[in-house]
């Protein structure tokens, strides 16, 4: 059966909309459906098998258990694994974003996911990356010398894709690049602490995604008359230019949709279409990043990378990357 999108409530659209997307009805693909190869490559899954530890060990500086999405396999690749650390959105666990964070394990990256629900100082995701760090040395231990612990990344949603910048600014290097999904303009901070200032960035990449329909909370573009950093544009125009960076927004989703299952299903509020549209670039970026991923790299490159011209899915792209 096909997925059928659905408003930011939860309810099935109109009929009228419904027969507007014709091109998906008759064929009958998943929306965001990749029409490009470098997307459609990462869209699917990975070459690993994926095992999944809930509450797998403990614990942050809150005290806090993390969980684990890693590949299953006996032998890493030469290096080890990368290392990626998630960040939860307000109220949620990582179970929200299972079929996204198994997504990027089949791809080759062990995820460790704080169980913290408020991560937006980034301080537990970045708990979180040291943890798994000090894995590839513990003697006896089921991660020992099979970590590339020279190449961590960060991403997170909502609160925690603030989390995730914050924690790479904390981190003195060691998070490498970061990965923000639906970062809440700055209106939306609840304390200085939990807002996130691109400007200020010193080190590392950052890939930048929003949905279109995610407003007010997560605008492409900067709303008339508004201060401080208010949208996606405004966060990747105030990063230095010595930072490589990208953006794009997804044609279609709101807030919630990279919690789906993959549809939105299992999503109560914030998701129309799925979390379709979030698993071929973004993944691409973390290979690009971590794993020297030449082909990943071609999505990307400023002006001719192929994301620019994959615009059923993506508008407002930029990047820089050379």
């Amino acid at each position: 059966m096909c997925p059928r999108p659905r408003n930011i409530f939860g309810k099935l659209v109109s009929v009228i909309a419904v027969l507007g997307a014709g091109a998906f009805l008759l064929s009958c693909s998943p929306p965001n459906y990749p029409t490009k190869p470098i997307e459609l490559k990462y869209y699917a899954n990975g070459p690993w098998a994926v095992t999944v530890s809930i509450g797998w060990n403990c614990c942050d500086s809150a005290g806090n258990k993390f969980d684990l999405f890693y590949p299953n396999s006996p032998a890493p690749p030469t290096g080890g694994f990368p290392i990626l650390t998630w960040g939860n959105g307000t109220n949620s666990t990582s179970s929200n974003y299972s079929y996204f964070l198994k997504h990027m394990a089949s791809w080759g990256f062990v995820v460790i996911a704080t169980q913290d629900q408020n991560t937006g100082v980034g301080q537990t995701i970045l708990d979180a990356a040291n943890f798994m760090i000090a894995q590839d040395t513990k003697p006896g231990g089921m991660f020992q010398n099979k970590l590339n612990v020279g190449r961590v990344g960060a991403l997170g949603h909502s609160q925690g894709a603030t989390g995730a910048i914050n924690a790479m600014k904390k981190s003195g290097g060691i998070i490498k690049t970061v990965m923000p999904i639906e970062l809440p303009a700055q209106i939306f901070c609840s304390t200085p602490q939990n807002c996130a200032d691109t400007s200020t960035l010193m080190q590392g990449s950052m890939f930048l995604i929003d949905g279109s329909l995610d407003l007010p909370i997560s605008p492409p573009t900067e709303p008339a008359s508004a201060t401080g950093l208010q949208s996606i544009a405004a966060y990747y125009d105030a990063t230095p230019a010595g930072i490589i960076k990208a953006k794009g927004t997804l044609v279609g989703p709101s807030h919630a949709d990279v919690e789906g299952s993959p549809t939105c299903s299992t999503v109560a509020l914030g998701c129309v279409l799925g979390v379709y549209g979030y698993l071929g670039y973004p993944t691409a970026w973390m290979r690009f990043q971590l794993q020297n991923d030449s082909y990943a790299h071609g999505a990307f490159v400023n002006g001719t990378g192929e994301i620019f011209s994959e615009t059923a899915n993506w508008q407002y792209v930029a990047t820089n990357v050379p």
